[in-house]
Order: structure tokens, then sequence, then C-alpha cells
């Protein structure tokens, strides 16, 4: 990088230049707009992203009665489901999610599951090699109303089933499944639901899902999502109405989707009152089991069971938690539209202190800000049920991690990754249980704009709150990564690389940078609240999205959506060359005087100075004439006369412009990532003062790999630095200082290296 003084004429001009390789190939062009890799706008989904005038969605309601066997450890079920067709479509088939025989001995999940062996092989890794579990749906009947066999074919994950005639538009369809199949143990191999064993008192605590064969979607975009399970995409599905009896022991408590039906059946007279009482409670939880009755609870076993019915209207899905170890704890939320929802919490004495304190307050607080930055949260309950080694979320109900050591204390990272997982499990009431996305197919929709959603919460929790995700920095390790092992956002879930990095961190980013540093605040705000509302209880695409955001903003996004979700091009750009001018006074006392100041003597001439005794004109005066003694740095006298004349020429303006003394700064900037970003300056003048300039990435429009500008300053520049406060995820820094500058690092010295343990608390021997 070279710094340069030049003498310039009055009313230069700045010019842009469009490359000739972008004239021949515009295809290249990294602004070009995205309608081809859309879909066609229709009459259900329209150019604006909203819904169209003839959008339409399947209904399917259940009612199921369900016993889990706490000796067993199995789930009994018999369901009656009733399919309405609201499509335009004639129907000849429905499709059922079988998703528990992901874990058959026979799955497909086991087969297509790479592995390797090392020095050491655990137990659960074994088991994946050869899967010794009996998983998956023991299918035992199904039948229409009148008890009649309905034809029914088994392929994996998915099951077919024919009815007698096929559905026409506007028709429903009644059916009947009973099954059962045993309860995994997610300790020893993992899944998102399944049963956690407590050797002390051998107890159990259950968190149930995917308990039930449920319908798949049908919508306008792909006809049947009937995508098989593998166990990483997670679940497509409709909304409908639920009424679900679980039959659990006595003296088990039970939490899930929906309101309890017969609380006079299952609770006592005490808990009804602190039910009650936390009904009014907006402030702190109201303990309705306490970790004293828990304790009792749990040193002994019923042998009699109870019944608990629960009814949910308009969700997709449903989810329960059955264990007599949980206290139990809850308060009121108020949300802006003056309804009342109330947020819940169920744990073992296992997540105590940490749980009793955070768990229900997260849970409010994670509804009073989606709420405020989406739509108020449309249910009657929140609940957050404490689950070793998960974090997983359903219609109204939620598992998630977080224990405490045996005294009681915890580290800083397990305090804030329980709270920053409630919010976040919570949160996805919103993306995907309401605005209903595609999790088979597009991972991204409900994670990313959920973690985004939950990075805005985490910092209203508190400042310097130590959130994963969200910071553009973050994601600048993932991004500078091997492609090789990057993949487009815009990527099926079972074919992504490093899963978290693409379907949680990186979307979450790009939509923080949309907000920060691209749209502004206030224009992302309104859309993405746009868009949330006028999904919700609907099932949108990318597309969607897309457009919504664009449509509700009047902000061209093609050129970010292409980049930051279409490829794996990373944000570097780099500061390539700083010219310094200034316009010319034209006084030669004045211009000499600049050029003496920084001409330096060459090698060659300083020592030609001592080695070269005489020169030929030494020997021979006759060489001699005025160009032989003219000294360029000496103001000659016809030079002080011409810059006389000159005066008397310059119009006033030239006059004004030369007495401004501006300073003209060329930046030459080099896009070496690849990803079109904005260009944002801070600029420190010698006098002190600092200028923050902004640029729209719409600079890269004519020439998405080199451009220039030029920046007009009233006092001399000191130094500038590009992106200053690491808004677009540069995964090089050291080429965004002028003058250059390197980044310092620090590395550690050790004898013998042991992992540090993080219980600070414990250490301090600090109380929670």
């Amino acid at each position: 990088m070279y710094y340069f003084r030049y003498l310039l004429i009055i009313g230069f001009c700045v010019s842009t230049a469009i490359t000739q390789a972008q004239q021949e190939n515009t295809n290249t062009n990294k602004f070009r707009q995205l309608g081809q890799e859309l879909p066609t706008p229709n009459s259900y989904r329209t150019a604006s992203g909203a819904p169209g005038h003839e959008y339409w969605q399947q209904k399917v309601d259940y009612i199921m009665e369900v016993e889990i066997d706490d000796d067993k450890q199995t789930l009994t079920g018999s369901e009656t489901i009733t399919y309405t067709n609201n499509s335009p479509d004639r129907l000849d088939y429905l499709w059922l999610q079988l998703d528990q025989n992901m874990r058959a001995k026979d799955s497909d999940t086991y087969k297509v599951s790479t592995s390797t062996l090392g020095d050491e092989v655990s137990t659960r890794s074994l088991d994946k090699l050869e899967p010794t579990f009996d998983g998956g749906f023991k299918i035992q009947k199904v039948v229409d109303v009148d008890g009649n066999t309905l034809n029914h074919v088994i392929n994996k994950t998915m099951m077919r089933i024919d009815p007698p005639e096929s559905l026409q538009p506007g028709d429903t369809f009644t059916f009947s499944i009973d099954w059962y199949y045993n309860i995994n143990d997610r300790m020893q191999i993992g899944g998102r639901s399944g049963y956690e064993y407590f050797e002390e008192n051998e107890n159990y605590l259950y968190t149930i899902a995917q308990f039930f064969p449920r319908l798949c979607k049908y919508n306008d975009i792909y006809g049947w999502q009937n995508k098989q399970f593998l166990g990483r995409g997670e679940f497509t599905l409709e909304f409908g109405d639920y009424e679900v009896a679980i039959t659990v022991p006595s003296d088990h408590l039970v939490a899930s989707t929906g309101t309890l039906q017969n609380p006079d059946d299952v609770l006592t007279a005490d808990q009804k009152s602190r039910l009650a009482d936390a009904r009014e409670s907006f402030v702190d939880p109201v303990i309705i089991v306490t970790q004293d009755e828990a304790e009792r609870a749990e040193k002994k076993k019923s042998k009699t069971k109870k019944t608990w019915v629960f009814q949910a209207d308009n969700v997709r899905d449903f989810a329960f938690a059955s264990s007599r170890k949980f206290i139990w704890d809850a308060m009121a939320v108020e949300q802006s539209d003056g309804s009342i929802v109330m947020a819940m919490s169920m744990y073992p004495k296992e997540g105590n202190p940490l749980w009793e304190r955070y768990s229900t307050k997260a849970v409010a607080h994670t509804l009073k800000w989606y709420s405020h930055y989406t739509f108020d949260y449309p249910y009657p309950v929140a609940w957050s049920i404490n689950a070793k080694r998960i974090g997983m979320e359903y219609p109204m109900i939620c598992f998630n991690y977080g224990r405490v050591e045996d005294d009681g204390t915890y580290s800083m990272r397990t305090k804030y990754g329980m709270i920053s997982v409630i919010i976040h499990e919570v949160g996805h009431n919103y993306f995907p249980m309401i605005v209903n996305s595609d999790e088979r197919q597009w991972t991204w929709m409900d994670e990313g704009l959920n973690t985004f959603c939950q990075y805005l919460a985490e910092q209203q929790w508190s400042r310097n709150y130590p959130s994963r995700r969200g910071q553009a920095h973050k994601i600048v390790d993932y991004m500078k990564g091997n492609k090789d092992f990057i993949s487009p956002i815009m990527t099926n879930s079972e074919s992504i690389h490093q899963f978290g990095n693409n379907a949680y961190g990186k979307p979450a980013t790009a939509l923080n940078i949309l907000r920060e540093s691209v749209m502004g605040r206030e224009l992302f705000d309104y859309a993405f609240k746009t868009y949330s509302q006028r999904w919700m209880f609907k099932y949108p695409s990318p597309s969607d999205f897309f457009r919504t955001m664009e449509d509700a903003s009047a902000v061209d996004l093609d050129w970010f959506w292409r980049g930051w979700f279409y490829t794996t091009d990373h944000s570097d750009i780099a500061i390539t060359n700083v010219t310094h001018s200034t316009a010319s006074t034209f006084d030669p006392t004045v211009e000499k005087d600049l050029v003496n100041a920084e001409d330096r003597i060459d090698i060659t001439t300083l020592r030609n100075q001592t080695e070269i005794k005489e020169t030929y004109e030494d020997q021979d005066k006759n060489l001699i004439d005025f160009y032989s003694t003219y000294d360029p740095k000496k103001v000659y006298d016809f030079e002080k006369e011409a810059y006389k004349e000159k005066q008397k020429k310059l119009t006033d303006a030239e006059k004004q412009a030369i007495s401004e003394k501006k300073n003209y700064y060329q930046i030459d900037f080099e896009n070496v990532g690849g990803l079109v970003m904005p260009i944002f300056l801070e600029f420190s003048y010698e006098n002190g003062s600092t200028e923050i300039i902004r640029i729209p990435a719409e600079i890269w429009k004519t020439d998405n790999e080199k451009v220039s500008k030029v920046f007009t300053t009233d006092s001399p520049v000191k130094s500038i630095v590009l992106d200053p406060y690491l808004e677009t995820a540069d995964t090089d820094r050291s080429n965004n200082y002028f003058p250059p500058k390197s980044e310092m690092s620090r590395f550690e010295i050790y004898e013998s290296k042991q992992r540090p343990s993080k219980n600070l608390m414990q250490k301090a021997g600090a109380k929670n």
C-alpha cells in the first residue's frame, strides 16, 4: 500500500467503470435478481410474499388414549384421526409419519450413518453399528369408523393408508390406529424423546414426543411431504385439534401440550389452590409442588393409575412429560392484548436451585420479547421441562437441559446455557409451531429465525449476555473454513455440513446483519413482524420470507439472499490502496516547499556524490547551459510572474475551492471473499476527530470484485479502519487498516495441559 500526494487541477471528476468481463457475462453479477431461483407467484402464494386469495391447507384432528407402563417402559396408544381435505385435489391415499421407526433394528438411520474405529469406542457407538434396542412402532390395527380393516403399507418411517374411496375436495375421512412401542433410554441411545433413569429410588422421567402415527403435510409446493425421517431433519405437520387422555402412575405429575380438562381428578386441593395463586402472580413464580413433596413422592411408587386429559386447539403436534420426581412452579404473563398466558416449569431436584430460580422466569421473558418482535403468543400455556442432555420443542411444551453439581453450585456455562436453551426452545412455539415452516426440508426457516430471536431476547436479559450466536464476528471461523465442508443455507436438512453453523448460526447472523447494518432496525423489525403475522398458523416457504422482507421494507435484498443463503462465499473486503490528494494552489513557493519536504535522495545518487569525483561538465564548462544549473527546488522569478497571471484568471469558485484546502482520499477496495457486503469505514483525523462512513452494498453492483471511491475531508486522515464495529463477518481483518497493522494474538505456555474446572462458583465458595 502506498501513500501519494498529487498536484491536481480544480474540477477533477471521479468515474466508475464496468469491467469487460461483466459486460460479456452478466450472469456473474451478484446483484442479478432471484427471479429464476424463486417459484412463480400464483393464487396460493403472491409475489409480495403473502398468502394468496386461494391459499389452502389441510386440517387433521386427533382423539387419543395413551398409557405409559412404568415397569416395562412401553407406551400403548389408540387414536381416532379425522382428516379434512381442504385442497383442490383428489387424494387417493394418505401418508402418515412413523417417526419411531427410525429406531427399528432395520432402520435406514443406522445403515446410512458413517462410522470409524478409534482406540476407544463407547457402547452407545457400538449400539449404532448393530442396534440391540427393539424400537419402532408396532402397528396393531388400522380401521375405518365401522371397524373395517384399511389397506395400509409401511415404508420404513412412512405409512400409506388407502381409503375405500378417494377424498374429493372438501371431504373428510375418519379412521383409527392402535399401536405400541418400547420407549428408548435417551441416556444410552439418544433421541429427541424417551426416558431418563435415576438409579436412586429407581425412578424414571419421561419426555414423550413423536409417540403417535401422524399425518404428513400435503400442500401446494411438494404435494405430500413424505421424505423419510433419518433423525436429523425434523417435522412437517398439519394443524388440528387434539383431545388426549394420558394414563400414568397416580403419583406422577404430567405436563403437556394443551390445557388440563380434569384438574379435580388429578390434582390435590393444595395444588389447585397454589395454581390459582400462580394465575395472579406476574412477578415471581408460585411453587405448586415443592421440592420436599417431590422428594417424598420419589421414595415410594404408587401401584395405582391416573388419567390426565388435555385439550389443544389449532396445534401442529402434541408432546408431554411425566414423572413422580417433578417439582412444579408457575407464573402469569400478560400479553399486549390483555390475555394471560401461564409460564410453567417442571424439574427434578437435580435441577435445583438453578431451575427454581431461572426456568419459569426465562419462559416469561421469552414470551414477552418474542411477542414484541412477532405476535402475541396465542396459546394458554408455555411449559419448560428439565431433562438431561436435551433441548427440544413442541407446541406449548419443551424439554431443556441444565443440572447442578452435588453441592448445588454450577458453572457460568451451565447457567447461561440453560437460560439460552429455554429461550430457544420456548421460542420455537413461534417458529415453527405457529409460523409452520417445513423443518424436514428447510431447517434454517425455524432454527435460524428462532436463533436470531433468541439472540434478541438474550440481549434483553442482561448486559453483555454471553450469546453463542448472532453477532457477526462469531460466524467468522465457520465462514472462512474449508468450503468442502460448508453447505449453502438453502440445502436440505439431511445433506447439511456443520449442521449447527449452517442452520442456526449463519442464518441468525445474516438476519442480525440485515437488522443492524443493511436495513436498519425500524425497517427490519416492521418487515419481520409482517412476515410473522402474515404466516401465523400457515405454511410459509423460503420465497415467502424473502419476498415479504423486501415487500414490507422497499429494500432490494436479492443480492443478500443470493450471497448468504445460496452460496458459500465469505465476507473479506480489503483496502488495497489509499491515495491522498489535494487541489493545487498554483503558488510555486507553496508547491515546491511541499515537494521538497517529501524529497528523498535515492541510494545511487547518494553514493555517486562521493564516488564520482568529476563529471564531464566539471571537465568541460562549454557543456553547461541553463538546464545544467536549473534547480527544480528553487523558485524562479518567471514562475512567480506566471503565478500572478494565473491568479488573475481564476474564477471565484476555483479560488474558494483552493482556499478550503480540502483533502481527497481515493480508497481502492477488493472483494476477496466473494460475498458482496456494505462498506463501513472509520476515519480518524489528525485534528483528533473521528467519523463513520456507511456505504450500501450496491457500490459493488457494476463490479463485484474491485471498486474505488474518493472521500473528501477537512482534516488530513491519520488512519482508516474497515468494518470498525465488526458488522460484516469479515474473515481477514489484517487487510482492513490504513496504514496497515498486524493484529496480535496470545499463546499460553504450559508444561502439561490439564482442563481447568469451569465452575467458578464452586471455586469461590459462593452460594447460588
